[in-house]
């Protein structure tokens, strides 16, 4: 087992995995920029180390003062939670090189998953449906415009190593690819300094759902059942739930395979995610993969009663998977709502400050993943979610209500929030019959 975990990361991931590492008898070592020297991982890691000012680029995303840190104080391995260097094969790799564990994927894997348009033709010759597009990245604007008559508007361009719903645009008629195609490849060199894109067919309004998949390093891969994330804003992700309403166990099971089918094809290791489209005949085509862990993993937790972290750690100290397929069960309905710093009706702006009185819901089923308490002061240079709630009950319905008393009881004053905006989904009622797909917010939410 490992002996030493640095948390390259800040807020509640880091705050969960803390807790994973010490209920396994790991020593565990927080980083921090100046501006969260009072946050809750830092209290509660064995160890806080600072890494610089609160820009990200001099600190979270500082690789040479991360590995610095890690080096003084004697890690063995580095968690690099979501977001930040989480995905980033060049700090995977140096890691390699400096001798210390990466918990995630080597470098290797994650260089070629982390570019959408190399992973789809690798899915592609392992047999995984994928959507049809480019061979690749596309080699210019003459090519763009020939692929898109030849499969059909809509069309969608993506950046090749991108993320975060940034570098994508929908192309609804020829007139409007060009435009298109020359702010993509320059949303998609600021973002991520590579102007490579790709182009798919569109599948309008589609179902997302992930399948997660846990691979030790002897090869024995599983999957831990799929995750709906449909209700999106701009690509973002703002609940979760399992199981997905439009799934049936012969599609489940299909899926659940294609998933193993792409992580073996990758030679990947650790905890990821392979994320599906579904169309509306439920034809599904994979998308991308995660090499991470992800926001939404305790939903699933919730259900199938594994700790993925400790899975991590575990696959990380180079153990076998203690489970096999057969011994994944479903129990329930799991529901997740994230919490954020932002005001809805300001077109969701940001919203820092400090938390004056905070109460946290409680119960049977119901579990909160945050860094927030009272008097905490949230910075303006970070993600805006401040909290995860996430609940447990016998089937859907149920988790609905659970959610919604949840959510009555969460109180956060000092700082706009999307509570509210979220207790409108609940209620929704095309939400509570499962009728949504990715425009939901679009159409349902204005």
């Amino acid at each position: 087992m490992l002996k030493k975990v640095l948390i390259a990361n800040r807020g509640e991931i880091a705050v969960r995995i803390i807790r994973a590492c010490k209920e396994l008898g790991i020593k565990t070592v927080a980083v921090y920029s100046e501006i969260d020297k009072n946050s809750l991982h830092t209290k509660l890691a064995d160890e806080a180390i600072c890494i610089g000012p609160a820009t990200s680029s001099k600190s979270y995303l500082n690789k040479k003062n991360i590995l610095e840190a890690a080096c003084i104080t004697g890690c063995d391995s580095i968690h690099p939670g979501f977001g930040f260097l989480s995905e980033n094969a060049n700090f995977a790799k140096m890691c390699e090189e400096s001798g210390i564990k990466f918990i995630g994927p080597s470098y290797k894997v994650i260089e070629l998953m982390g570019n959408k348009s190399n992973s789809k033709e690798l899915m592609k010759k392992a047999g995984v449906p994928v959507i049809p597009g480019s061979e690749g990245s596309l080699k210019g604007f003459k090519e763009a415009k020939m692929l898109a008559q030849k499969i059909g508007f809509p069309v969608i361009l993506k950046a090749a190593a991108g993320g975060g719903g940034k570098g994508i645009r929908i192309v609804e008629k020829i007139e409007d690819l060009e435009n298109a195609y020359n702010v993509v490849k320059q949303e998609a060199k600021v973002s991520f300094n590579d102007d490579e894109i790709y182009m798919e067919k569109f599948i309008r309004n589609p179902r997302h759902v992930e399948i997660q998949i846990l691979a030790d390093e002897h090869e024995n891969v599983i999957h831990l059942g799929e995750r709906d994330c449909s209700v999106q804003r701009r690509n973002q992700k703002i609940l979760e739930e399992t199981p997905s309403t439009i799934l049936n166990d012969k599609l489940r099971a299909k899926m659940g395979e294609t998933a193993i089918k792409a992580v073996k094809a990758s030679k990947y290791t650790n905890a990821g995610t392979i994320e599906f489209l579904v169309d509306k005949d439920k034809n599904f085509y994979f998308m991308e993969m995660n090499t991470r862990i992800q926001v939404e993993h305790p939903i699933t937790e919730m259900v199938t009663g594994i700790d993925i972290v400790k899975e991590q750690l575990r696959i990380a100290s180079g153990e076998k998977l203690r489970i096999s397929q057969k011994d994944v069960e479903f129990r329930g309905h799991s529901i997740e709502c994230r919490i954020n710093a932002e005001n809805p009706e300001k077109n969701f702006k940001p919203c820092p400050g400090k938390i004056i009185d905070l109460n946290l819901p409680g119960g049977n089923g119901v579990r909160i993943d945050t860094a927030v308490y009272t008097g905490y002061t949230i910075p303006p240079v970070y993600d805006s979610m401040i909290a995860k709630i996430i609940v447990h009950a016998e089937d859907r319905k149920m988790a609905i209500n659970k959610m919604k008393r949840a959510l009555e009881e969460l109180v956060i004053d000092g700082i706009d929030t999307n509570i509210d905006f979220l207790y409108k989904i609940m209620e929704n009622s095309k939400f509570e019959k499962g009728d949504f797909d990715t425009s939901f917010i679009e159409k349902e939410m204005k």
